[in-house]
């Protein structure tokens, strides 16, 4: 009876040992991933070709586009902005604490980009220039097996099918479209509340908003009651007045947005704040896992 007690007790310390061992090792793997190194420059500036301004009744807005996920999607928009589209247009379609969906309601304004889209839901991870472009956030997330960063947006990744995707945190930037998979065109929309992260490889991705979100959540919102969201009086609608191209506006008018660089040391230090919630005001400190949706890289105005 002793033996097998002490037995029983020995097993149950290796099984936490190893449980310990285990955290530990999955640990250093995403620190390992997130590359903790020195020297990295907290801030990077977006490339002009790469930005929308998007000027609403609200004010503006800039969007950063994410061509290495939706390259075709990310065209077609830009080609829209490029040809005055979306100038005059709205959000017709807003529904509080999820999207805000703008573009030609109507379907009357003319214009030479009606091709339907393929949808680009994600890419496989052997497209990326080189392995470390992923940065590890957290394994497993509660949607992916990986959560993390890719060129400044959140992503989740899936090592098992090689595929990596952008996620629909708060500020993100999709291409609308009907039930069939490959029939997004011209219309688009915003994240507005929660992350609906259910619409994570549903929708094709096509950036974020990294300027101008408080004027975003400005937008008119439909009735509570109103299941659709579509709003279906104009003047109850938050109007477009117009959409440009940054390489399209002066140099001089430019506002020059910067966001986080994703290895920089202040938000490693964040994310590892976050995990360990080492600040004395928390008492309970959670199970160490992120959201990364939550931990939105931060931008600011240098001009």
């Amino acid at each position: 009876m002793l033996l097998s007690r002490i037995i029983f007790q020995s097993l149950f310390i290796l099984s936490l040992l190893l449980g310990i061992s285990a955290s530990n090792a999955q640990t250093k793997k995403i620190q390992d991933a997130q590359g903790l190194l020195g020297g990295i420059e907290e801030w990077r500036t977006p490339k002009p070709d790469a930005l929308i301004y998007l000027q609403l009744e609200t004010g503006l807005v800039i969007i950063e586009l994410a061509p290495f996920m939706s390259p075709v999607n990310v065209a077609q928009f830009k080609a829209l902005v490029k040809a005055g589209f979306y100038d005059g247009l709205d959000f017709y379609r807003v529904i509080d604490g999820f999207v805000a969906q703008g573009g030609d309601v109507s379907g009357n304004k003319q214009h030479k980009y009606t091709k339907q889209l393929p949808a680009e839901l994600s890419r496989s991870i052997n497209e990326s220039s080189s392995p470390d472009e992923f940065m590890l956030v957290q394994s497993p997330d509660f949607i992916a097996s990986q959560t993390g960063f890719l060129h400044g947006f959140a992503a989740g990744r899936d090592p098992n099918t090689k595929q990596e995707w952008l996620l629909h945190c708060p500020g993100v930037v999709a291409m609308g479209r009907n039930n069939e998979l490959n029939s997004a065109s011209s219309e688009f929309y915003i994240t507005i509340g929660q992350a609906p992260r259910h619409l994570d490889r549903n929708m094709s991705v096509l950036g974020k908003v990294i300027y101008g979100m408080d004027n975003v959540q400005q937008i008119k919102r439909a009735s509570v009651n109103n299941a659709s969201g579509v709003i279906d009086e104009p003047s109850k609608r938050t109007g477009i007045r117009w959409a440009k191209l940054a390489n399209d506006i002066p140099d001089e008018a430019r506002i020059q947005v910067q966001v986080q660089n994703e290895r920089s040391e202040a938000v490693i230090n964040r994310l590892a704040s976050g995990r360990s919630l080492s600040n004395p005001f928390f008492h309970f400190k959670g199970n160490g896992n992120l959201d990364v949706c939550y931990y939105n890289l931060k931008t600011r105005v240098v001009n």
